[in-house]
């Protein structure tokens, strides 16, 4: 684990992504069977065992046969089928009925396909001239033995663990997932549905901030929440650091009477890296790291308790995190178009929440309705944030912005 530089004037958001990615270091790879690897990240790169396919098959139904012109009549000597190949060797004067993925008889080096002919009991006539190679599936045409694969780091989804299954493998050497612990402060926060008293409001954070967690590939326990108590946050802080390679805080991250986060961060030894990011939403994010006795070194994420603030601070700053303790290799840059002009803020660079659409291959960032650190609705069908450069007047309509994604 690196060493990190206490920050106390507030960071452009690239200069806090970079302190949170010096402070991360990849966890440990665990062998991971296959049905319980989606979106696990592959710790090792994966070799192909053998060939792929490993034999020369057909590629449809029909006949194998040699290549040669049209119009020859041919003697049916036998059948081969997929995962029944045939002992019989073929000469000029056979065919062999064949089916789709059957392995070709020796001798063969063509199919001809079943419309292709005209069939007269043990006897076919072909209407086509068939070439080598036709309608057959070459061994290794696919996959070589000893190509690579997959490459380490790569986050798999269904098509990664269908080439794993082709490669020969049963299991994967995968990053151990992150553990994280969300800690939700306010005294006025409710569970989901709760009746509500007045002044309270339903602790959207606890349910947000976990799933947003598990997207990224972590293991997430259900939030906990506490009140506006100095001590009872300490308390709840200490046992989430006492469970978790991350901790998540939402709240109390300020400088009010009642925000006292940062205070039991540092009695319980968590070390502050920086306070504050030239950001909006998103201004009083605070990350720090805790060094555990006997244990690799934890991260420690405060987040605003606006939800929007803290969902784009989530993945600003935590979702990076987790994506670089399971070694996954960072996506290419995306860019779009602003779909229509925005006011610049002076200090801070904005993230706002956009949906991207296509005009003549071109990709558009039209912001999700009205912006707010409070307003959920910005977030409901929004595909991506696209960052709003610092600046004076507006952003006109067209000009290019960076993308963040959302998802993995």
């Amino acid at each position: 684990m690196h060493n990190a530089t206490m920050t106390s004037e507030p960071l452009r958001v690239a200069e806090a992504r970079a302190q949170i990615l010096a402070a991360t270091d990849p966890l440990e790879a665990e062998l991971v069977p296959l049905d319980d690897a989606l979106d696990r990240v592959l710790a090792r790169d994966l070799l192909a065992a053998g060939d792929v396919p490993p034999f020369a098959s057909a590629a449809m139904d029909g006949y194998t046969v040699l290549a040669g012109p049209a119009e020859r009549i041919l003697h049916v000597i036998g059948e081969t089928r997929a995962g029944v190949p045939t002992e019989l060797t073929i000469g000029d004067h056979d065919a062999i009925r064949t089916s789709t993925g059957a392995a070709l008889p020796a001798g063969a080096d063509a199919v001809v396909r079943q419309e292709q002919v005209q069939a007269d009991g043990d006897r076919v006539t072909l209407r086509v001239g068939v070439a080598v190679g036709d309608d057959v599936r070459q061994r290794g045409e696919d996959l070589t033995a000893g190509a690579l694969v997959l490459a380490r780091g790569t986050r798999l989804g269904a098509a990664e663990l269908a080439g794993a299954v082709a490669a020969g493998a049963g299991a994967l050497w995968c990053a151990r997932r992150p553990r994280v612990a969300i800690v939700c402060t306010g005294t006025e926060l409710r569970a989901p549905a709760e009746p509500l008293g007045p002044g309270e409001i339903h602790n959207a954070n606890a349910v947000t901030l976990r799933a947003l967690a598990t997207r990224w590939g972590a293991v997430a326990g259900p939030a906990v929440r506490v009140t506006d108590d100095r001590a009872e946050i300490e308390a709840a802080l200490a046992d989430a650091l006492a469970r978790a390679d991350v901790v998540v805080v939402t709240g109390g991250v300020s400088v009010g009477p009642h925000d006292h986060v940062k205070p039991a961060l540092d009695a319980l030894g968590v070390r502050q890296s920086f306070w504050g990011v030239r950001m909006q939403p998103g201004k009083p994010t605070w990350f720090g790291t805790y060094a555990a006795p006997g244990t690799r070194s934890l991260l420690s994420f405060g987040l605003p308790g606006n939800p929007v603030a803290a969902f784009v601070a989530f993945t600003l700053f935590v979702a990076p995190a987790l994506g670089a303790l399971q070694g996954a290799s960072t996506g290419a840059e995306m860019v779009a178009e602003l779909g229509t002009r925005f006011k610049r803020n002076p200090a801070r660079e904005q993230a706002i929440t956009v949906r991207l659409e296509r005009v003549d291959a071109r990709a558009i960032a039209v912001p999700n309705g009205p912006q707010g650190s409070n307003l959920i609705s910005s977030l409901l069908g929004a595909d991506a944030l696209a960052m709003i450069p610092a600046g004076t007047g507006e952003l006109e309509a067209g000009s290019p912005v960076r993308l963040v994604a959302l998802t993995p």
